[in-house]
């Protein structure tokens, strides 16, 4: 019992550090209403997405001790349905040889009843070069409730690093899933000259793993790392979601530090090969990181991510906390692309709207009654002559402060500017989008951030914003006249404490 006590202690100290705080940092202005965050200090990526006994279940990497990245914890919250999240203690802090530096990413998986957690153990090795400084293995902890988790006396359960071309030092991630009677899963990886690619392991109890094969491998501009792989198939594809470090900026394309995104294919289980075409990416703004799904009791696909980004300055780090989820979004697929919208549940939180058809826009205009800082909008815009149209979000007139959406009919693009947003980076982001017919928009803001999701999960837009309280307005304007076929502004109710 020693090992489980030792765990227990950590995670009790953990929680009434977050205590001791946690009222504190509630009452900030930038604090979501209905997005998961931590009830103060870090988060980032979201982790052990799964359904468990009739509730949706998320944790996330924590550092339960201070608002910036250190030794990681799982952070953990769950739901009914989506929208209503209620906060956990701790399930995982670092406590054993194999992980005292960390409980690095993973997943869960359900089996016999109990739920399971399969995780990176992180020990960081003293005096080592740069990025040679870390050993990582993977293990398991447990649960009968899905509340308390005891790691397993076989961890770890996978402490070699396979033979062949295969970096001995970045070994993590694990996503499992499990295919007729076996368990499978993938590990991000990279090669001994540092290009990105996915092992991929079986099981057939989660305890004793084989190594199968290198399943992917990257070529030309690819990343040098390929993090948080997540393996699924959809509609007769597998997709391989995945969050490649270190590309290149090509055009538009790539200008985050890291990027998230997904190749489609097919996966052979007998040779364990993935054959698959390009990348696409998942979102096309600023903050979105580590996606990770799931399968829910309705066989639907649902992603979350974090929406903040490394190296990314962080206006809340000075009020004691940092790092959110992006609302949960459903994936189907469109031939070989993804599509990712709001789940529908998010509908409950709408009160309050305000509506307006058929309205005329040529030059700029705002609608009475469509502002605020926690709220939904949905509009139908035909861009009618304009070839250059859009909005602008979180405007503050008296600071010059404004987030503004762009559209180029011209060009065929969308971009995004937060170069006026407030605190926190500036910068554009840009991305095609089909402009052949009606735009429609779905816009989600809170607080501090802004998802935007344009003709239907087309393409996604996820920010984060740190405007002043008196950001509230929203403006419409074209350089010729345009018509806001619909539109649809509902204040959202607070869904998260």
């Amino acid at each position: 019992m020693k090992t489980l006590q030792n765990h227990q202690e950590n995670i009790e100290r953990a929680n009434k550090a977050i205590d001791k705080i946690k009222d504190q940092v509630s009452q900030h202005e930038w604090r979501l209403q209905y997005h998961v965050m931590p009830p103060a200090n870090w988060m980032n990526d979201p982790n052990g997405f799964s359904f468990f006994r009739g509730e949706y279940h998320l944790f996330y990497q924590h550092h339960p001790y201070d608002p910036k990245w250190g030794p990681m914890h799982w952070g953990h919250v769950k739901s009914k349905d989506l929208v209503n999240w209620e906060h956990l203690p701790i399930a995982l802090a670092p406590s054993e040889p194999y992980d005292k530096d960390g409980c690095f990413s993973g997943s869960a998986i359900e089996k016999d009843d109990k739920l399971y957690l399969i995780y990176t153990g992180n020990v960081w090795i003293e005096d080592g070069p740069l990025d040679e400084d870390l050993t990582q293995v993977q293990a398991v902890a447990v649960s009968e409730d899905g509340i308390h988790f005891e790691k397993l006396k076989e961890n770890p359960v996978i402490a070699e690093i396979p033979d062949g071309d295969i970096n001995i030092f970045h070994f993590r991630d694990p996503k499992v899933w499990k295919r007729g009677d076996t368990y499978y899963m993938v590990l991000g990886s990279k090669t001994k000259k540092n290009t990105g690619q996915v092992l991929l392991y079986r099981s057939e109890d989660l305890i004793r793993w084989d190594f199968v094969s290198i399943m992917a491998k990257g070529e030309g501009n690819f990343g040098f790392m390929w993090e948080c792989p997540d393996l699924f198939e959809l509609d007769g594809k597998d997709v391989l979601v995945m969050s490649p470090q270190g590309l290149e900026p090509e055009g538009d394309k790539y200008h985050n530090l890291h990027q998230a995104g997904y190749i489609m294919g097919q996966l052979n289980y007998n040779t364990g090969k993935f054959n698959h075409g390009a990348l696409h990416l998942l979102d096309h703004g600023f903050d979105f990181y580590a996606p990770q799904t799931m399968v829910d009791d309705q066989g639907r696909r649902i992603l979350v991510a974090w929406m903040d980004m490394w190296e990314s300055e962080m206006p809340t780090q000075t009020h004691g906390y940092a790092g959110a989820m992006t609302i949960p979004r459903l994936v189907t697929r469109d031939k070989d692309n993804l599509r990712t919208v709001p789940v529908p549940e998010l509908q409950t939180l709408r009160q309050h709207q305000v509506s307006y058809e058929n309205v005329q826009v040529n030059g700029a205009s705002s609608l009475n009654g469509v502002e605020g800082d926690c709220l939904e909008l949905e509009i139908d815009i035909d861009p009618n002559e304009a070839t250059t149209f859009g909005l602008k979000l979180r405007v503050d007139d008296e600071v010059n402060q404004e987030t503004k959406l762009l559209f180029d009919q011209q060009a065929g693009t969308v971009t995004l500017d937060r170069n006026k947003s407030g605190k926190g980076p500036g910068g554009f982001r840009r991305t095609t989008v089909n402009m052949a017919k009606n735009v429609h928009l779905q816009i989600f803001i809170d607080k501090s951030s802004v998802e935007i999701f344009i003709n239907r999960g087309e393409k996604v837009m996820t920010s984060r914003i740190f405007p002043t309280e008196n950001a509230t307005g929203i403006s419409f304007f074209a350089d010729q006249e345009m018509t806001i076929e619909r539109l649809s502004k509902w204040e959202l109710k607070q869904a998260i404490k």
